[in-house]
């Protein structure tokens, strides 16, 4: 986006020195040159920008007396982009092992809502091996249709060939918004995706809307660490993307009687070709369940006091067949595994009971469990803001309770 013009540069060395990123240095003119009295030919200095420091915020450009930087601008790039080319809300359809995983039947609901409100088409993207049978759990929650592009080498997430493959389509067919679970396939994949593309991504969304007359996707997100909610748009480039945070959205409900057309994509061997291959996929060994598939979950913050107490949170989990959970002080400390950590920087739960044990309740915690449907909350300090989302509160000596909640639905089972 910017330039030395080497016929104009006299190697003044202005540049340099307002240059706040270090990103301008003088090398020998690629080019003999006359002096400034005509006499002969000699090697002259000039600017040369490393474009990897430069941030084009511009200083240089109005240090320089003589014209010789040259800043494009973006709006030439914006011109090339026909907005009204491109319609219809298309769902990255993340499958593991062939099955289509509930992430993108939750993204399929909200896609619905915002295609009406556009009066367009959604659409799936669905990439593996042998993953035809799959199409047809898509249209029933919502699809329209179902980009397929199957090949024994897209069996298992490759960001290379995914990328690549995707890319293609949306070249091809112009989808006006794209979006994908903040999953860790989604979110490698949708950044490499919106590069090459040029277009914006924002990431780990917890809410979606348009605006119907400028058709516009408003994505909203926390930002400053959870203390305002930022609503970003992308006007001048398409597709809109963003991630959105798994079980912050309904699943959308299932209806059998709908049909959708898949359409088949056949790819070369280019847009296959993958400079890395998977091995081997090891899942993480717990005794526990998945917390993000959770219905019950069981969750210990800094009122737990030591690695050893999580037993007694075990313990109700595993009666209750539900999952042990952590706040972010409780993994960072060590009591607990990254995998466990619900909130912010966690995962995003939206389980049917949320037992909330020695956590206070701040707001990184709160934007990852406070959709739950019941939430028990069990603290010693009766101001706890945790209380405020509690459906059920117990202020109390966690160490007390706990077991004898333990021990009453160990009788209730018999």
């Amino acid at each position: 986006m910017i330039s030395v013009i080497l016929d104009k540069c006299v190697g003044c060395s202005l540049c340099i020195k307002v240059c706040p990123f270090g990103a301008i240095k003088l090398v020998d003119s690629p080019r003999a040159c006359v002096d400034a009295f005509g006499r002969g030919e000699a090697v002259g200095k000039k600017a040369v920008i490393d474009l990897d420091k430069c941030n084009l915020c511009g200083a240089c450009l109005e240090s320089c007396k003589f014209g010789a930087i040259r800043l494009d601008k973006k709006e030439s790039i914006i011109k090339k982009i026909k907005l009204e080319d491109y319609k219809g809300v298309w769902v990255f359809a993340e499958q593991k092992k062939g099955k289509v995983q509930s992430v993108a039947f939750e993204l399929l609901a909200k896609a619905k809502d915002l295609a009406k409100d556009l009066n367009t088409e959604v659409s799936a993207v669905l990439l593996g091996d042998n993953v035809e049978n799959q199409a047809a759990e898509l249209f029933q929650r919502g699809a329209d249709n179902v980009y397929l592009v199957e090949d024994a080498k897209l069996a298992s997430f490759c960001d290379e060939a995914y990328t690549k493959i995707i890319v293609k389509l949306i070249e091809k067919y112009k989808p006006e918004i794209f979006l994908s679970g903040a999953t860790t396939i989604g979110r490698s994949l949708m950044a490499r995706i919106a590069v090459i593309v040029n277009a914006g991504l924002t990431a780990d969304c917890t809410g979606l809307d348009v605006d119907k007359e400028k058709r516009l996707l408003l994505q909203t997100r926390p930002a400053f660490g959870g203390n305002i909610m930022a609503t970003i748009i992308c006007p001048n480039h398409r597709p809109q993307m963003a991630t959105v945070r798994h079980k912050v959205m309904k699943e959308a409900g299932i209806d059998k009687n709908r049909k959708g057309k898949i359409i088949r994509e056949k790819l070369n061997d280019d847009a296959l070709f993958s400079r890395t291959n998977v091995l081997q996929f090891v899942e993480e060994i717990s005794s526990t369940v998945n917390i993000a598939e959770a219905d019950i979950i069981v969750s210990g913050g800094r009122g737990m006091k030591a690695k050893e107490n999580f037993i007694l949170l075990e313990e109700l989990a595993r009666v209750l067949g539900g999952a042990v959970g952590a706040s972010r002080s409780a993994v960072d400390s060590g009591w607990l595994g990254y995998s466990h950590q619900v909130g912010q920087t966690g995962k995003t739960v939206c389980p049917k009971i949320y037992f909330a044990c020695g956590i206070s309740g701040q707001i990184q915690h709160l934007v990852g469990m406070q959709s739950s449907k019941i939430i028990i909350a069990i603290n010693s300090d009766p101001y706890a803001p945790i209380f405020n989302v509690a459906t059920y509160g117990i202020v109390g000596d966690l160490f007390e309770i706990i077991p004898k909640l333990t021990e009453e639905f160990k009788k209730a089972r018999q």
